[in-house]
């Protein structure tokens, strides 16, 4: 088991703590979760507050393990301060995606830290894209590139289809967020990695590509 940095042991505690409020007080549930109607009344600390918000103990593991995983990874190529605003900044632009996306939908509602996990997944690819990860059932390990482009693919079907509950959205915002700013912090991986900052930028442009031509 790889050691955990004091400031990914922050984050997960905060997810867990506000997540079991939320699960045991749904009052509190509904103040702060992702929601149009509120957001929209002016309740602008749901676009942060969501983000700590879980719907079950499954959500709230699934996401909480993937962070884990990467953590370290992005910590020890950036910073743990950069890692840190590389979490919150793709929790915010996740959630500034779902809310330019359904900002007509009173109904819309969601909550989780996918976002910003993804943010800081994406961060990781980047300076590691090779590594080898699992895309769902498939039982070998693919190069972590391979992963990125195909999970954001998928994010893009997701948002066409609104296939399955999830936030698809929050998880591509968080992703462009983690990408933009791995770039900014660490402009030479344009000098030595820079046809995986190519391949992995095409999903993004695909994205705003079928958003202008009114295909999402």
């Amino acid at each position: 088991m790889q050691n955990i940095h004091p400031a990914t042991i922050v984050i997960i505690a905060a997810n867990i703590i506000i997540s079991l409020k939320g699960f045991s007080d749904f009052s509190f549930f509904e103040k702060y979760k992702f929601n149009i109607a509120g957001i929209r009344r002016g309740e602008q600390i749901r676009m942060f507050s969501s983000g700590f918000l879980h719907v079950d103990y499954a959500h709230l593991l699934f996401n909480m393990l993937t962070l884990y995983f990467f953590a370290n990874v992005v910590i020890g190529s950036v910073g743990v301060t950069k890692f840190v605003l590389i979490y919150l900044a793709s929790l915010i632009v996740g959630n500034l995606l779902s809310f330019y996306f359904h900002k007509d939908e009173y109904h819309y509602s969601a909550v989780g830290a996918s976002g910003a996990v993804t943010g800081v997944l994406y961060a990781a690819i980047l300076f590691y894209p090779d590594m080898g990860l699992f895309l769902f059932f498939i039982p070998i390990p693919i190069p972590a590139w391979i992963f990125g482009i195909l999970y954001l693919l998928y994010s893009i079907y997701g948002m066409r289809s609104r296939h399955g509950n999830i936030g698809h959205d929050a998880h591509f915002g968080g992703a462009i967020a983690g990408y933009l700013l791995t770039i900014a912090f660490v402009p030479s991986l344009l000098e030595h990695s820079l046809w995986i900052v190519g391949l992995l930028a095409a999903p993004i442009i695909l994205l705003f590509i079928l958003h202008k031509l009114g295909k999402i």
